[in-house]
C-alpha cells in the first residue's frame, strides 16, 4: 500500500507525542533524581551497592566501557552510513548520522549545562558535579538504535533485541564501574529517544509520496514483547526502590547488604527496562519510516 498523506500525518503525530513525552520524561528524571534530596539518596544507595561482587566484574566491565572510544563511535557511524548507502538509501545515512551526532552532543551540553545542588549524601563524589546524561550510555544507545533503523526488515527485530540488549548492558556497566549513578543512564536513553522520534521525523519530510510500505514489515511481536518486557523491568525496580525509601533516614554508607543490593539491582532493571522500551516504541514506527519501497 502506498503511503498516503493520512497515515503520515498520523505518523508524524505519533513521532512528535513520543518526542514530547521522552522529554517530559527527561526533565522528571532530571528534576527528581538530582534536585530532590530522596533522589539524590536513592542513586547514590545504588551506586555504592555496585561494590558487591565488583571484583568478579570489573574485568569484563571495563572492556565494555573502554571500547566505547571517540574513535569507535566513528567507526560505528561510518558503517551505519555504509550500511544505509549499500541499501541505496542516502537519507536514511544521513538521518542515522544525524541521530548519534544529535544525541551525543545534546548529551555533552546538557551534562556540562546542567547544576546539581550538593546535599552531602554522596561526598565522595561531591567535587564531580553533574553527570547527567550518561555519555557512554549515550554512545552505545544511539548506536542501537541508529543501527536498528538502516537494517533491512528481516533483521530488523533481531538488531532491536541486540542493539537493546547492548545499550541495555552499557548503562547497567557505568553503574557497575561507579562512573554514573543509575538515573544518568536512564537520561541518556531518553535524550537518544527523543532524537529518535526526530529523526524519524525528517526521514517522513524526505520521503516520496510514492512510497510504499508492507503492513507485515511492523514487527507488533517483536515490539510488543520488548516493550512489555521493559514495562515488567520498569514495575520491579519501582517496587524495588519503593521498598527501599522506607529507610531513607539512614545514609547510604550506614546500610546493609541487602538494601544496598536491592538499590543496586532495582536500579540496573530500571535502567534495562528503560532502553527495552524506548527500542520497542522506535520499532512501531520504523516500518513507515523506512517503507519496503522507497518510490
Amino acid at each position: 500500500m502506498r503511503m498516503r498523506a493520512t497515515a503520515r500525518g498520523w505518523t508524524a503525530v505519533w513521532l512528535v507525542v513520543l518526542a514530547l513525552v521522552q522529554a517530559a520524561a527527561f526533565l522528571a528524571v532530571w528534576r527528581v533524581a538530582v534536585h530532590f534530596e530522596i533522589g539524590q539518596w536513592v542513586d547514590t544507595v545504588a551506586l555504592t551497592g555496585n561494590r558487591i561482587g565488583q571484583d568478579t566484574i570489573d574485568g569484563p566491565v571495563d572492556r565494555i566501557l573502554n571500547a566505547m572510544s571517540v574513535v569507535s563511535l566513528l567507526a560505528a557511524t561510518a558503517m551505519i552510513g555504509f550500511i544505509a548507502l549499500i541499501r541505496g538509501r542516502i537519507a536514511l545515512a544521513i538521518t542515522a548520522t544525524l541521530l548519534i551526532a544529535g544525541a551525543n552532543v545534546t548529551t555533552q551540553l546538557l551534562k556540562y549545562g546542567l547544576n546539581r545542588p550538593e546535599y552531602g549524601l554522596d561526598p565522595e563524589r561531591a567535587a564531580v558535579g553533574n553527570s547527567l546524561p550518561s555519555g557512554h550510555t549515550t554512545v552505545a544507545a544511539s548506536v542501537a538504535v541508529a543501527l536498528m533503523l538502516v537494517l533491512p526488515r528481516k533483521v530488523r527485530a533481531a538488531g532491536a533485541f541486540i542493539g537493546a540488549g547492548y545499550a541495555a548492558v552499557a548503562g547497567v556497566a557505568t553503574l557497575s564501574a561507579g562512573w554514573h549513578r543509575p538515573s544518568d543512564a536512564v537520561a541518556a536513553y531518553l535524550v537518544v529517544g527523543v532524537w529518535a522520534a526526530l529523526a524519524g521525523l525528517l526521514l517522513l519530510v524526505a520521503q516520496r509520496e510514492q512510497a510504499e510500505i508492507a503492513p507485515g514489515d511492523a514487527h507488533r511481536t517483536a515490539a510488543l514483547v520488548l516493550g512489555l518486557g521493559g514495562v515488567l523491568a520498569l514495575v520491579a525496580c519501582g517496587l524495588a526502590l519503593s521498598w527501599l525509601i522506607d529507610l531513607r533516614d539512614t545514609g547510604p554508607e550506614e546500610l546493609t547488604r541487602r538494601p544496598l543490593f536491592v538499590g543496586y539491582a532495582g536500579s540496573a532493571a530500571g535502567i534495562a527496562g528503560t532502553m527495552a522500551v524506548v527500542m520497542a516504541l522506535v520499532l512501531t514506527v520504523v516500518h513507515r519510516l523506512v517503507p519496503r519501497v522507497k518510490g
